[in-house]
């Protein structure tokens, strides 16, 4: 029977094993080591990437800046979002959004913020229709504007005499007849107006152009207005009505004129001899009395007036043009005013009565001739032999002596 022994190991065995201990133990604090080295190459890089991101939204936040301001967002963003509250934005939904996302959001809305101002500036089209008429306009101020025509509305009022406007540039033109300024020249003749319409409506009369013509009978005017109220002698309209005597006109300048005879209102004054007159027509015409100008010639007989409708008047003598027709008996007339004073021969109306014996007539230029003869005025004189007349008529036919002694 055999027996077991045992025996130790020897010494190099025991050093062997030591020796790859000593390994192990050295591979394992490398593998730590490594490990460690890894995390701490993780987390240099995380941080790293994480100042890339940072600088990145500084960027991108800068660059929103920029672009708010070239589209004219007027609030600037005091501050920049920093790492965490980027990552925290969230949207209008409530879900979390990128930093990227966020920059697109803040980019749109500026966007829109632009698009909107840009969509409130006239582009030309006349997009903007009044209600009342279908009028259209290119802007809403424009329309505004207009619509005061439609209410009413005049929020303009003049300081000197109180008469209201619908815009600003119109009571500046109208302060012009307080001021007597008339900055606009003609070139031709020198004669100043207040407005540039009006020199242009002025320079026709030298260029003889009359660019309105009339669709009923061919007859041409120098203005839109005058077609308006020439058209309304075919159609018989009279818009305008003096609410003390009923009275209509075709034209609200007309009207305006006709009132003064009720108010007694004459606002022109002459600066020679202080008379006062309702028009500024009227003022002119009576002025040509001092300087004896009478710029309005006839070009058949060369005969001179001082007013443009003498001379129109005047030239229906040479063309037996009677325009103003009586509907009661169908006599005609060359003026409206002769018509006028007739129609009162059928109503036997005499409007103008004398202050001083009570006569009345049945227009205001016979009763100016009758009130001669109680004031003895002869405004008529014979350039021949000197004699004076209280009536033109009386000097015609006085004139006519003085061509049968030359027969």
């Amino acid at each position: 029977m055999s027996s077991l022994s045992y025996s130790p190991p020897d010494k190099e065995e025991v050093v062997c094993w030591t020796e790859k201990e000593a390994l192990v133990k050295e591979e394992e604090e490398e593998k730590d080591v490594t490990i460690q080295k890894l995390v701490e190459g993780e987390a240099v890089t995380v941080k790293e990437e994480e100042k890339d991101v940072s600088v990145k939204e500084e960027e991108d936040s800068f660059r929103v800046k920029e672009e708010d301001a070239v589209f004219g967002v007027k609030e600037e963003v005091g501050y920049l979002f920093n790492t965490r509250e980027r990552r925290d934005y969230r949207g209008s939904s409530g879900e979390p959004q990128q930093p990227h996302d966020a920059d697109e959001a803040e980019k749109s809305s500026s966007r829109s913020e632009h698009l909107k101002k840009n969509q409130q500036r006239p582009t030309g089209k006349r997009t903007h229709r009044c209600s009342e008429c279908g009028k259209r306009f290119t802007s809403s101020a424009d329309l505004k504007r207009h619509q005061r025509i439609h209410t009413g509305e005049k929020p303009y009022s003049c300081a000197q005499c109180g008469k209201r406007f619908t815009t600003s540039s119109g009571i500046k033109i109208h302060q012009r007849i307080h001021t007597g300024e008339k900055p606009y020249s003609c070139a031709q003749c020198g004669k100043r107006f207040t407005t540039s319409s009006g020199i242009k409506i002025h320079q026709r009369i030298h260029t003889g152009e009359k660019p309105f013509s009339c669709s009923d009978c061919g007859k041409s005017f120098g203005t839109s207005g005058c077609l308006k109220s020439h058209q309304r002698t075919h159609t018989g309209d009279k818009p305008y009505s003096c609410d003390q005597c009923g009275n209509s006109f075709t034209k609200a300048g007309s009207l305006t004129k006709h009132q003064r005879t009720h108010t007694g209102e004459k606002p022109f004054s002459c600066p020679d001899c202080g008379k006062s007159f309702g028009t500024s027509g009227c003022l002119k015409s009576h002025q040509r009395t001092h300087t004896g100008d009478k710029p309005y010639s006839c070009t058949q007989c060369g005969k001179s007036f001082t007013q443009s409708t003498s001379l129109i008047s005047h030239q229906r003598t040479h063309t037996g043009e009677k325009p103003y027709s009586c509907t009661q008996c169908g006599k005609s007339f060359t003026q409206s005013g002769g018509l006028k004073s007739h129609k009162r021969t059928h109503t036997e109306e005499t409007a103008y009565g004398c202050t001083q014996c009570g006569k009345n007539f049945v227009s205001i230029g016979y009763l100016k001739r009758h009130q001669r003869t109680h004031i003895g005025d002869k405004y008529f004189c014979c350039d021949q032999c000197g004699k004076s007349f209280g009536t033109s008529g009386y000097l015609k036919i006085h004139q006519r002596t003085h061509r049968r002694e030359t027969l």
